[in-house]
């Protein structure tokens, strides 16, 4: 028996067909090759087209079925990870009415600061765990505000994974998980959030159909099916945002286990049993994938939106020609702490972990005649590292202090310096695992089409790949300059 997994990423859209019973997997692809593009019509504006992740699935989708390595026809269950926050609105035809305001996209951060004025701090916190900040509800805001045209023709209004499981099946489902990370729910009343639907003036008539993550979210359809060359009916049998989804694909389900990856974003992401808060809303709380009302798993999401996309940025203009593994093994002759040579990776958006500031990136202290592009190369991983840091001590601050970070070998975290760098500075072990979004997406299929009995059964053959623990080198001192750096940067954009 075999499953798809299908993971809308903002760089690619990464397909993955696995084997149920030994979860190895049998065929992946990742389309495109090279980045796809972020429209910024504006300073602080991303954009995206719904339509263009549709057809990098179909693409990718295509390109394992060519491999030839497995039956198209024995797949049995889809499922979908994606790019959280992400807005989509669609007409009742289903067609997208605009380009999707994504996760990175920083236009509403005062619309979101006024609704949680209103709203009020204590009861923002207390019920939906995070401040409306710059989130989907306060996106569809903004296009209530600036485009009511638009706002006027919406049908259904969903997030990225919903658009592609609609394409799929014609049928248009979200979760409580998905509801909570577009701040639409409630935790203390566990319903859509009347505080949030009331100031925005926004119609419940507009959300989808309410399901459980592991269940059916419509059958595809017979166009579809031919179109990708699969089976009429296969069940699309889980949805969640790449977050949660990475959690799961890692195994990280019950309270105290924490997991983090390093893509076009990076992120920590722990679980809890509390309906915790950060009074700031640096971090986030969201329901997690294995979320019930009567066992409460929430994960704790701390974001910084400039990791892989600071890396990209420094590979096309400082390692023209490299690869990125070339530029892993150059930055590797560069000596620890880069000869002083600093790096701050925040220029991908409103930050939420510094109070959705928005400091830019920046090269410091560069010595003319001492600095080389390997120090930069160093440079770049180790301000990423420390970005970790900073915000794994505002999660320890919230109660979350990891004796062991489990990640998936991919991203950044396929630099071996980048890996020691981010146990050495954060000062927690990391457990590597040979998996990704798609694989977890396809597995998460499994469970929800009760192909296996439970989450445990799911991952018997899923082992870390490698340990790697804090190497005792003395970081501290690199550290508190990078931290005192960014706060001189804070202080003069106030």
């Amino acid at each position: 028996m075999l499953l798809l997994g299908i993971d809308i990423g903002t760089s690619s859209t990464k397909v993955s067909v696995v084997d149920a019973l030994t979860q190895k997997v049998v065929a992946t692809a990742q389309y495109p090759e090279t980045e796809a593009p972020i429209k910024a019509l504006k300073p602080g504006w991303a954009e995206q087209s719904p339509d263009m992740w549709w057809e990098q699935a179909v693409q990718a989708i295509g390109i394992c079925n060519g491999s030839k390595t497995y039956d198209p026809q024995g797949i049995a269950a889809i499922g979908i990870a994606y790019q959280m926050h992400g807005l989509v609105l669609v007409d009742k035809a289903g067609n997208a009415l605009r380009d999707s305001i994504i996760w990175c996209d920083s236009r509403a951060v005062d619309i979101g600061n006024k609704a949680f004025e209103a709203i009020g701090g204590e009861r923002s916190l207390s019920h939906l765990l995070n401040s409306p900040g710059n989130f989907t509800a306060s996106k569809l805001a903004w296009v209530k505000q600036n485009e009511p045209e638009i706002y006027n023709r919406i049908h259904k209004i969903m997030l990225p994974g919903d658009y592609i499981a609609m394409k799929l099946t014609g049928d248009v489902t979200c979760s409580v998980s998905s509801l909570s990370e577009g701040i639409f729910y409630d935790f203390v009343t566990e319903s859509f959030s009347d505080d949030v639907i009331n100031y925005y003036g926004f119609d419940e008539e507009i959300f989808p159909q309410l399901k459980p993550v592991f269940s059916e979210h419509g059958q595809l359809s017979a166009a579809v099916a031919s179109q990708l060359g699969l089976k009429q009916g296969i069940p699309v049998t889980y949805k969640a945002g790449d977050q949660p989804n990475n959690a799961l694909s890692l195994n990280v389900l019950q309270p105290g286990e924490v997991a983090a990856t390093a893509g076009t974003s990076g992120v920590i992401y722990g679980v809890s049993d509390d309906l915790t808060y950060d009074k700031q809303s640096r971090v986030n709380t969201f329901a997690h994938v294995n979320y019930k009302n009567d066992e409460k798993r929430l994960g704790v999401l701390l974001c910084i939106n400039g990791t892989g996309s600071l890396y990209r940025w420094i590979k096309s203009t400082y390692g023209a020609g490299l690869s990125y593994n070339e530029m892993n093994l150059e930055a590797a002759t560069a000596p620890l702490g880069s000869d002083g040579l600093q790096i701050l990776p925040f220029g991908n958006g409103a930050e939420r972990m510094l109070n959705n500031k928005q400091p830019g990136a920046h090269i410091l202290n560069i010595d003319l005649n001492l600095h080389t592009r390997a120090h930069v190369l160093r440079a770049a991983q180790e301000g990423i590292a420390s970005a970790f840091r900073y915000g794994l001590d505002i999660m320890r601050e919230n109660g979350m202090s990891p004796s062991v970070i489990r990640a998936g070998r991919a991203n950044l975290f396929l630099s071996d310096l980048f890996a020691q760098s981010f146990a050495d500075y954060t000062g927690v072990p990391v457990e590597l695992y040979q998996n990704d979004g798609s694989v977890g997406a396809a597995i998460g299929a499994g469970i929800g089409a009760g192909v296996y009995a439970n989450s445990a059964d799911a991952f018997l053959n899923i082992k870390p790949i490698k340990y790697i623990e804090p190497s005792g080198n003395d970081i501290e001192p690199f550290y508190q300059q990078w931290k005192q750096l960014l706060q001189e940067t804070l202080k003069e954009k106030n």
